[in-house]
């Protein structure tokens, strides 16, 4: 719900309802829609954290193939979606993170992790001469993952993967070259 309508415009009412649970029990699991908008982030985030871990570290595939491998992997998924609802850390960081601290922190902690998969690999290919880019594996990764999060955003406004593709085009075709 938060990913199709966004936090604010999803009630409570509207969670009980689609969980066909009263809405005393709610609060029987969730101090408020705050926290339970924090376990939904780290729920979203941990179920595609087994995407990005089986793709990013592969020992199978050179790095910088690994790299453009998972982002291919998700033009194509969000192409078979029709180029809605982008990612939901992205989102729910426009939306919320002035208003809440808490989500704030959830997020900022994941895309950190995500960040830090990416600086592996591209550490990773910097050591075998895969990439000369001489600029710092973090750097790098958090410049990727800034910019990926903003072509979604286009992407979700034009709907087309044309802002995906020139991301990738960009990233593989000058920046870690």
């Amino acid at each position: 719900m938060f990913h199709e309508a966004g936090y604010a415009a999803t009630g409570l009412k509207d969670v009980v309802s689609g969980a066909k649970v009263p809405k005393g029990s709610f609060y029987n699991h969730f101090e408020s829609k705050e926290t339970f908008g924090k376990e939904v982030i780290d729920f979203y985030f941990d179920s595609g954290l087994v995407l990005i871990r089986e793709i990013l570290t592969d020992s199978n595939s050179p790095p910088l193939a690994r790299l453009k491998h998972y982002f291919d992997d998700r033009i194509d998924a969000f192409k078979t979606n029709g180029f809605v609802r982008g990612c939901l850390m992205g989102n729910l960081s426009l939306e919320i993170a002035d208003h809440s601290e808490a989500i704030r922190d959830t997020i900022a902690t994941h895309f950190e992790t995500w960040s830090g998969l990416i600086a592996d690999c591209i550490a990773e290919a910097q050591k075998s001469g895969a990439i000369s880019n001489s600029l710092a594996a973090p750097l790098l990764a958090q410049f990727i993952l800034n910019s990926w999060e903003g072509a979604l955003l286009r992407m979700r406004t034009e709907k087309t993967d044309r802002p995906l593709t020139e991301f990738r085009e960009v990233v593989f075709g000058s920046l870690l070259t």
